[in-house]
């Protein structure tokens, strides 16, 4: 002790002090990184994942492509139908229609190459059913921005022929229908999600600028990372997806860290002591606990980098920034405020709702206590053996679905099922020329495209795609003689069912190819497409869950070690949070594939997981989940460190900590469940996971397991074998807190200690 000031050791306490007594320049500084990050950004601009960047077959044919210097055109088809049974498409109406569709198509300027079914031989078997083809001027990444003009021509000439039906479906047009999807979709969770988690914080805190500084404080984080992404993406590029991931991680850890910062230093201004040693204990206490925790999910979403896959790559680079971004502010820019804002956090209270709080004050005793939890935590403690084996039990249960689960990239059809139009197109399309709407792209390389054995094995390759079963026609090719280059369009047999395209796929891949284009020497043939994209990628996805899962869970379990000093601890939190992600995976699993509740959130049809999820919901639970973890357990452990038995030390950490869990658990789950309400099942899947995860783990796990678990233990919870006593002391608890102040008469009004 110096001069009456307690020493505290550690960076969440020397930073927050720091801040506290420097707090103007704490909150410019913040203010000028902000603003430099997102001008910087803003100067260099991003640049996204690439198509060549994307794994197996699919990034090896874009890289022929790019390597030719060609411009892949979108192509773009008009299906035209006869709705009864009668008319054909040899009938003169039939006929009549599909000059006017190849005049308006063509008048609009912005196609070429449109093709008549009749000299192109696109025709249905049945002979009711016939395609118009062409392609979009222009370069196909901004194909969907001017798409436009040629849907409205098709759309004139479905009112003109009311007796078929006139459709048109492609790249661009998919394109920008998913594009106009995704974004009204993001657009709608993000101007909920702000307000969602602000009128929570209001009813946390009752007071307009406490519930405002942790809102403030994640959208700075936010922004500062969308310039840090801008920059950081001329090294490893970005992508919309990595945008609104980070968007989502960014917003539930830079409220819940701030939530636990600022809940900790009114708890403490409540019992009675001065503003300077509230926000001093908050510092090292909360301050630690965010630290640990931040530096946990960093590790997590580190994990992404090892699948090998640029898109994840890029959601795990800009989701550990902005956990980094939010977890330094939190520390640094959150004291100075505080100090500065002093009482007057307390500023635009809401009576209604502090009148609610003062009646039910019974709820929680004058430590801040929730009663309901020391009920709940009451009965765990007397049988904590009754507890672990119900709650692990139901756990484990509710988990079982997850062992069969089957993943792939949905197709159009499952993702937005029967809310846009262009899904029925899809659907009869494919049901009409099987697979003509998402065909297979043999992209050919040779030293002479030309020669006599290059031509002849692609014929050979094209016959045998029809007379071994992978396609029904009709195969096209394109030569690209000057590059040397041929692109070959295969429909798949199997159509919009993913399992038997893929079968069609397997075909062609593994026999078909060997057999006709693997024997010219020197020949490249990669396939891509949608099925073989899919397939590609959920293969690299599977063959990445191995590394990743063992490097998040081994840094996890190391970073619980250190900072805890307890080898039980460190094994007890990665069995937890193993069981909530498991059980995220079971509720998965049952709903979106098997089907069961599914109509409770929209999702009947589907099927199957969407092949990126797993793996990303068990680095973003695993890192999120430690937030939780870090923030109790640090309190139990303070409460030992003060002289508290084990038993005590648990009751006491976590019914003072449930109201703070509880808060932050609600506002990751609304936010969360936003995005459950989306039209696109693949948000739908991704809202459910993350906030039915959540939820079982601030109440099953925190609240009965591991509190059943380390009554179990006892003492055993701080075990630290002798031949690790060697490992760095990382704990820097603040044990011994400041005594209680009590205002004096006649002290001045900005001294006095607010109760709340």
């Amino acid at each position: 002790m110096v001069n009456g000031v307690t020493r505290v050791r550690g960076v969440a306490a020397r930073a927050g002090g720091w801040s506290a007594r420097h707090r103007w320049a704490a909150v410019v500084i913040w203010v000028l990184f902000v603003v430099l990050a997102m001008g910087i950004g803003s100067a260099a601009g991003r640049i996204d994942v690439k198509d060549n960047q994307l794994p197996g077959e699919v990034g090896q044919a874009q890289k022929i492509i790019d390597d030719a210097g060609l411009e892949e055109p979108a192509g773009e088809t008009v299906f035209i139908q006869a709705i009864d049974g009668s008319t054909k498409a040899t009938d003169p109406s039939f006929r009549a229609a599909v000059d006017d569709v190849l005049k308006a198509v063509d008048g609009t300027g912005q196609v070429t190459k449109v093709t008549s079914p009749y000299t192109a031989k696109t025709l249905s078997k049945d002979g009711r059913s016939a395609l118009v083809q062409f392609e979009v001027r222009g370069k196909a990444d901004t194909a969907p921005e001017r798409i436009t003009p040629v849907l409205d021509a098709v759309k004139k000439v479905q009112g003109e022929h009311k007796e078929l039906r006139i459709e048109e479906i492609g790249s661009a047009s998919m394109g920008k229908t998913f594009k106009d999807a995704f974004g009204d979709d993001f657009k709608k969770a993000e101007y909920s999600a702000v307000p969602v988690a602000l009128g929570i914080l209001l009813i946390a805190f009752g007071a307009l600028v406490a519930a405002l500084l942790p809102v403030a404080l994640a959208l700075t984080a936010i922004i500062a990372t969308m310039g840090l992404m801008a920059i950081v993406s001329h090294v490893q590029a970005m992508s919309d997806t990595a945008n609104s991931v980070m968007l989502l991680v960014g917003l539930a850890v830079g409220v819940d860290y701030c939530l636990f910062y600022l809940r900790r230093e009114r708890e403490e201004r409540e019992a009675g002591r001065d503003a300077q040693t509230a926000l001093r204990i908050a510092a090292a206490t909360s301050g630690r606990a965010i630290i640990v925790s931040g530096v946990t999910v960093c590790v997590a979403m580190a994990g992404m980098l090892f699948t090998g896959l640029a898109e994840f790559e890029a959601m795990g680079l800009a989701s550990l920034m902005v956990v980094a971004v939010a977890m330094v502010g939190s520390v640094t820019v959150l004291p100075a405020l505080l100090s500065l804002l002093g009482e007057r956090v307390e500023k635009g209270r809401l009576p209604f709702l502090n009148r609610i709080k003062r009646g039910k004050r019974g709820r929680s005793n004058s430590n801040g206590e929730s009663r309901i939890w020391r009920a709940v935590l009451g009965a765990v403690l007397r049988r904590p053996k009754a507890a672990l084996v119900m709650a692990a039990g139901a756990l484990i249960a509710i988990s079982l679905p997850a062992l069969g689960m089957h993943t792939q990239n949905l197709t159009l059809d499952q993702e937005f099922g029967d809310s846009l139009p262009i899904v029925g197109t899809y659907d009869r399309v494919n049901q009409t020329f099987p697979g003509g709407a998402s065909p297979a792209n043999v992209v050919i390389k040779a030293a002479d495209i030309n020669a006599p054995q290059v031509k002849q094995a692609i014929a050979d390759f094209r016959t045998q795609s029809i007379s071994r079963g992978a396609s029904d026609g009709p195969i096209k090719i394109t030569l690209h003689s000057a590059e040397n280059v041929a692109v070959v369009d295969v429909p798949l047999i199997g159509g919009s069912d993913q399992k038997k395209a893929e079968k069609s796929l397997d075909l062609l891949r593994d026999h078909i190819r060997p057999d006709t284009l693997g024997k010219v020497h020197g020949l490249d043939a990669p396939i891509t497409g949608q099925v073989a994209g899919s397939k590609d990628f959920n293969a690299r996805i599977v063959g990445a869950v191995t590394p990743v899962f063992a490097f998040v869970v081994v840094f996890a379990f190391l970073l619980m070690l250190l900072c805890f000093r307890s080898l039980t601890i460190a094994i007890t939190s990665i069995v937890l949070n193993l069981l909530s992600v498991g059980a995220a995976y079971g509720i998965l699993t049952a709903v979106f594939q098997h089907g069961w509740g599914a109509s409770l959130v929209g999702a009947e049809g589907v099927g199957a997981i969407v092949s990126w999820l797993p793996l990303f919901l068990f680095v973003i639970l695993f890192g999120l989940s430690m937030d939780y973890h870090v923030f109790v357990v640090s309190r139990i452990r303070e409460a030992h460190l003060q002289g508290r038995s084990t038993r005590d030390a648990i009751q006491h950490g976590v019914v003072t900590t449930a109201g703070v869990v509880t808060s932050a658990a609600i506002i990751m789950v609304a936010v969360f469940a936003i995005f459950g309400t989306l039209s696109m099942q693949s948000m739908k899947q991704m809202g459910v996971g993350l906030a039915t995860a959540v939820l079982i783990d601030a109440t099953v796990i925190r609240g009965v397991l591991l509190p059943a678990v380390m009554a179990l233990l006892g003492e055993r919870n701080w075990y630290l074998p002798t031949w690790l006593r060697w490992l760095p002391d990382l704990t820097h608890d603040e044990s011994a807190a400041a005594p209680p102040v009590t205002a004096h008469h006649g002290e001045d009004d900005r001294d006095r200690v607010v109760r709340v």
